[in-house]
């Protein structure tokens, strides 16, 4: 159980680097019940790189929050609900640059996560980050602007829409043995086209060969962004009351 119910905080950055992937390989890689969310016979997984400013619980003021740079590996799921079939993402893991969340990940709040190492080289409409830590790496260079190109989502409105909607976001309990929930939500939800120049990821990379294929990036900049502990009993398939 998490001590801290919400966060907040302000996303200077974040960038969503979205793969296609075999379903069976996707499916190796999340815990039951959750299963893979599928689009155009594919699986959608990914990483997301965010920057965040004001990061504090619910009830605090911004100006005592800190600062942080995460990236987290993930693939989007789904599962059965008394009213229908809901989706999220699954965090397979997560790296921050903070001691505070690797402190409090999975304690306080959900989400356990590792120290990572990071490196920034970013301008208004490039970005350039590097993560690296042991047994993993990940570094992209993405700009802001032109055409959009993907298999999966028709327009960069439709990509957009689908992360929105995937806003709960499981992750491994500390210790192991099942799964905890946060929720993102944003009252100022916005994504524009990325451009993605270059991009490596030693978690996809060592998928089977051919199994993840890259499809498409969104970026998001200057948004206050607000995570809540929902209360999902994957058990029984609903929202505890």
């Amino acid at each position: 159980m998490s001590a801290l119910a919400t966060l907040r905080a302000q996303v200077r950055r974040r960038l969503l680097i979205t793969y296609r992937v075999d379903p069976d390989v996707a499916a190796s890689l999340v815990p039951a019940p959750l299963r893979p969310q599928l689009v155009n016979g594919s699986a959608v997984a990914g990483v997301c790189m965010i920057g965040l400013s004001a990061v504090r619980p619910g009830w605090l003021r911004p100006r005592f929050g800190f600062r942080t740079e995460n990236v987290a590996h993930r693939v989007a799921v789904e599962w059965d609900d008394e009213g229908g079939t809901r989706t999220g993402v699954y965090i397979v893991e997560r790296h921050s640059s903070s001691l505070l969340p690797v402190l409090g990940g999975g304690r306080l709040f959900p989400g356990v996560q590792r120290r990572g190492r990071f490196d920034l080289d970013e301008t208004k409409d490039r970005f350039r980050v590097r993560m690296t830590a042991p047994g993993i790496r990940v570094a992209v260079d993405v700009g802001v602007g032109g055409p959009w190109h993907s298999e999966l989502f028709s327009s960069v409105e439709d990509a957009s829409e689908f992360h929105r909607q995937g806003s709960v976001g499981w992750s491994p309990c500390a210790g192991g043995g099942g799964v905890e929930a946060l929720e993102l939500t944003s009252k100022e939800w916005a994504a524009e086209t990325g451009v993605v120049h270059s991009v490596e990821s030693s978690f996809f990379d060592s998928l089977p060969q051919g199994s993840a294929e890259l499809d498409s990036a969104l970026v998001m900049r200057d948004l206050p962004f607000f995570w809540d502990t929902p209360r999902i009993d994957l058990t029984r398939g609903h929202a505890v009351v």
